[in-house]
């Protein structure tokens, strides 16, 4: 299992944790699967009011899609089959309130679960940033999913950027994608807390809630994303041109570490 799930059921929080700290939490098939599942049966568990999802060890809270996985395509160019769209408790019909709580790294893939968390809490020492462009590929749902949550000019530093820039936890602040800095090695603690007060509310009051503040940018989220694929298949490199840049045997997405 490459997924730990905790739950306190004195609080009603449940914390999940990306548990391949060797990989610097890089999702694999096998955790992309377990991800989706996790979200899904928490719909069903009454006990689970609130969620904390991080990472494991201080080194990164998630890099993206593990380049060493076999990540199979369609042969045909209307589909894409992105093996990380479904790792966020939204894309499983989650309504129940998830904090994120980032220590060290989180870049590529990892916004997918930060995009679809309420709010996020991360460590001064965490650093943000996307390696899409550097690698000869679009950043398309990354980029979506910052633009909910950060000025226009941030994200597009962000994203343009690639490797050659990290934005520190104390930017991500300032520009709000992030609620609140911890100590190192603190974040996980602190999310904890917020969703323990979170989860001591009337739980139909706080799903409502939740789902209220996602409709205010619901229409303009959806559009987006159905556009996101057409964006990937017309501007990543072919995978001859990505192996050139990055080496091959390496899958889509996600940050090869040097």
């Amino acid at each position: 299992m490459s997924i730990r799930v905790e739950t306190v059921e004195e609080t009603g929080v449940a914390l999940v944790t990306l548990d391949r700290a060797e990989k610097h939490n890089a999702v694999d098939l096998a955790m992309a699967a377990e991800l989706s599942s996790v979200w899904r049966e928490f719909r069903f568990d009454d006990t689970v009011r609130a969620v904390v999802v991080t990472g494991a060890g201080t080194k990164a809270f998630c890099t993206g899609i593990d380049r060493g996985a076999e990540v199979p395509q369609p042969s045909s160019p209307y589909s894409i089959d992105d093996p990380l769209i479904a790792i966020g408790p939204k894309a499983n019909d989650l309504w129940k309130p998830v904090i994120a709580a980032v220590e060290g790294m989180a870049c590529g893939g990892a916004f997918y679960l930060l995009g679809e968390s309420e709010f996020v809490v991360a460590s001064r020492e965490a650093t943000f940033f996307d390696p899409h462009t550097t690698y000869g590929m679009v950043s398309a749902y990354e980029t979506i999913y910052l633009a909910q949550r950060m000025p226009f000019g941030e994200v597009a530093r962000i994203a343009l950027m690639g490797t050659a820039e990290r934005t520190s936890a104390a930017r991500a602040y300032e520009t709000g994608l992030v609620s609140e800095l911890t100590d190192p090695g603190e974040a996980a603690a602190a999310a904890l807390r917020a969703a323990a007060v979170v989860a001591s509310y009337p739980t139909e009051a706080v799903q409502g809630t939740v789902r209220a503040v996602w409709s205010a940018r619901e229409a303009a989220r959806s559009q987006a994303l159905a556009l996101a694929p057409h964006l990937i298949a017309l501007g990543n490199l072919p995978a001859d041109g990505q192996e050139e840049l990055f080496g091959s045997g390496r899958g889509r997405g996600g940050f090869r570490l040097r």
